[in-house]
């Protein structure tokens, strides 16, 4: 399974890319919106991890691109909140049609077992 992981803090998702992978999965990472979508565009990924607060674009706008132009894609999106409270834009990213959403500080083993069922299906 491919994933990308998405997130403005790059020493994140520099950590994040190392425990991902140690489970067996290709990743790569990218701290710009824009690029990801780029990335998704030339080679669609299976999996994107989504953080939501992000200067270049939030990650709500994020999911909607990709569930219009590539509906099979799934999306894990994380936040930590910042000036917002994480659980509401949790909620509003699982609306906007995340399959699932993980608040930060991320719970590693919650992460891989859901890593591992999406790559079941």
């Amino acid at each position: 399974m491919r994933i990308l992981i998405l997130d403005d803090d790059k020493e994140y998702i520099a950590l994040l890319k190392e425990i991902i992978e140690h489970d067996g999965f290709d990743v790569e990472i990218t701290a710009s919106p824009i690029e990801a979508l780029n990335m998704q565009n030339r080679n669609p990924f299976d999996l994107i991890i989504t953080d939501i607060i992000m200067p270049e674009m939030d990650g709500l706008e994020v999911i909607q691109y990709i569930k219009a132009t590539h509906p099979k894609t799934r999306i894990i999106a994380i936040s930590g909140g910042g000036y917002f409270n994480a659980n509401d834009l949790l909620v509003m990213a699982k609306e906007f049609g995340a399959n699932m959403v993980i608040p930060k500080p991320i719970n590693f083993s919650i992460l891989k077992s859901q890593l591992h069922s999406f790559s079941v299906i």
